[in-house]
């Protein structure tokens, strides 16, 4: 008989592995041959938060492991729904921490967001000034290249060459302008894009910009900027509105459920610890419960405990009210306890 082998890249573990290794090749309609540049970028194996509590405690459900791990073999973004406050943006992290591939990448989406600036930003005012210094000085004066007026978005960021990718988290993009998922489907597909200020200049066939890792850059080659490896992209959204048909195809989907009851009690276990998820019997009952006729979060209910196990409350009365009052109705509309 045939041992059964996991196939799984992303397991949803506690505990940071190089699975990523063994990624198998892409489909032959998702390979991607961007040049692999030098590059640096600090340290991101030891950045400061990357092995938080946060990402290395989430515990997904099977099912959402799974769709992540088909988004990984496609090299498709995987476009994850639910309820505000079920870990959505928290898997983005959780992937990032989990295979090492660093600090995820962050792009907040609002009715303002644009695409040109997800990719990259041109300081021309400034560079102008640089060349206006520079005339009104003698002709030794440094004058600065173009790329240090440039600086990577974080989709740019994440589409730069390099052997493994970066994860990209596009958070909440339900909140965007009704055209910016129909702008995003050429360079989710191609895994590319032009920085024209590069390309106009017929001497720049490399050019060291800035990345949005702020203290990190790229080599820039012809002015195109090329994935090898395509970046793990999460696409976030709250469902207050529907995609177009062309903008989904190109995306993995998978909706995060509301946790159960057990799985409350594993996820208030693993953020505060078991004695606070002992002490907090009550208070994850009273929200399971309230959920039957509320929406609430899994945020509230860990803010909830936290609060009913720190010590500072006076007797239980004034506790079980505050809990009540942590434990609010988010629902638009809804009432105050």
């Amino acid at each position: 008989m045939t041992a059964t082998v996991d196939w799984r890249i992303y397991r949803g573990a506690t505990e940071p592995h190089d699975g990523i290794d063994r990624l198998p090749s892409p489909p032959p309609w998702r390979r991607f041959d961007g040049p692999v540049l030098d590059q640096f970028i600090p340290d991101l194996a030891e950045r400061p938060g990357l092995a938080d509590g946060v990402a290395g405690s989430y515990l997904p459900e099977d099912d959402v492991v799974d769709m992540v791990n088909v988004a990984l073999l496609l090299r498709r973004p995987l476009l994850v729904t639910g309820k505000p406050g079920t870990g959505k943006s928290t898997l983005a992290s959780s992937i990032a921490y989990e295979l090492g591939l660093g600090p995820r990448l962050y792009w907040p989406i609002t009715s303002r967001s644009r695409l040109a600036d997800a990719l990259y930003r041109y300081d021309a005012i400034g560079r102008l000034q640089q060349a206006n210094l520079a005339r009104a000085a003698d002709s030794a004066t440094y004058v600065p290249s173009i790329g240090e007026f440039l600086r990577l978005g974080p989709l740019g960021t994440a589409l730069v060459g390099r052997h493994r990718p970066r994860v990209l988290l596009i958070d909440e993009l339900d909140k965007s302008d009704l055209d910016l998922p129909n702008d995003l489907l050429n360079v989710l597909e191609e895994g590319n894009f032009e920085i024209p200020e590069l390309t106009r200049q017929a001497d720049t066939e490399e050019c060291r910009v800035r990345t949005a890792d702020h203290s990190g850059w790229a080599v820039v080659r012809q002015g195109l900027v090329r994935c090898n490896a395509y970046p793990i992209i999460v696409i976030t959204s709250n469902g207050e509105r529907e995609f177009p048909p062309a903008f989904l195809r190109r995306c993995v989907r998978v909706e995060i459920q509301p946790p159960s009851t057990a799985k409350l009690v594993r996820i208030v276990a693993s953020r505060l610890g078991e004695q606070a998820q002992r002490e907090a019997g009550d208070v994850i009952e009273q929200f399971s419960s309230m959920r039957d006729t509320m929406d609430l979060s899994t945020d509230q209910l860990l803010n909830a405990v936290y609060f009913a196990t720190s010590g500072l409350h006076p007797d239980q009365e004034p506790r079980q009210t505050l809990v009540r009052r942590i434990l609010r109705n988010l629902s638009p509309g809804a009432g105050s306890l």
